[in-house]
């Protein structure tokens, strides 16, 4: 028996592009004001930026491509105005992987992305091999949760490293710092979301809805 979202479902769509693109003028907005320690105006919302939702802030180097920082809120704990101030400050400032990103470079070469998450939900088959049939490359985003640890990749990650579903599924397993065939334990939990992705196209530049195929 399997449970869960299937390859057949439709894509779950919330936010307008014009309000995709005021949460990433936010981000940028936090984290400038972060870095000049001055106060975030109160910013302007619409209601749906006012509810609960999961997002994560995803920063790159424009040129050439490259992650510089990306931390978020997996699941809707905060109103989606609030999440996306904090993540888009803890991405400039406290990702462990990198340095903290400097006011100079964050303006000249920094493009901000923001991925508005759906609430992830739990994948079940009775045959846990057969779990991949479950995952949708380019459309769903992973949590493998279990065994005290816990590991997230967003939709977009897949098709950047050109993985097949089960190669998803050990790499997540590899980012919760477990071995890439601990997905097929009793006890490992995997969850699926999807994410709407907004991007500037270059550093406070023009921004679009992005495709997780892109």
């Amino acid at each position: 028996m399997k449970t869960g979202n299937t390859k057949t479902e439709r894509r779950v769509r919330y936010l307008s592009l014009d309000e995709g693109q005021l949460l990433v003028r936010l981000a940028r907005r936090a984290i400038t004001a972060r870095l000049e320690n001055k106060t975030l105006e109160t910013p302007q919302t619409t209601q749906t930026l006012k509810e609960k939702f999961g997002v994560f802030v995803t920063l790159n180097k424009a040129s050439p491509r490259e992650l510089r920082g990306c931390i978020g809120f997996p699941y809707p704990e905060l109103p989606l105005r609030d999440a996306t101030i904090r993540a888009a400050i803890y991405a400039a400032t406290e990702d462990p992987r990198f340095e903290p990103v400097s006011l100079e470079e964050f303006q000249k070469d920094i493009v901000v992305e923001v991925t508005v998450l759906t609430p992830p939900q739990a994948l079940h088959f009775d045959d846990r091999k057969r779990l991949p049939e479950l995952i949708t490359v380019g459309r769903h985003g992973l949590i493998v949760e279990g065994h005290g640890t816990s590991g997230l990749l967003l939709p977009q990650v897949a098709v950047e490293w050109n993985w097949d579903s089960t190669d998803f599924l050990s790499n997540c397993c590899i980012k919760a710092g477990l071995p890439p065939d601990y997905w097929l334990l009793d006890g490992t939990t995997v969850k699926v979301f999807e994410g709407e992705i907004f991007e500037e196209i270059k550093p406070a530049g023009d921004i679009r809805r992005k495709s997780n195929g892109e």
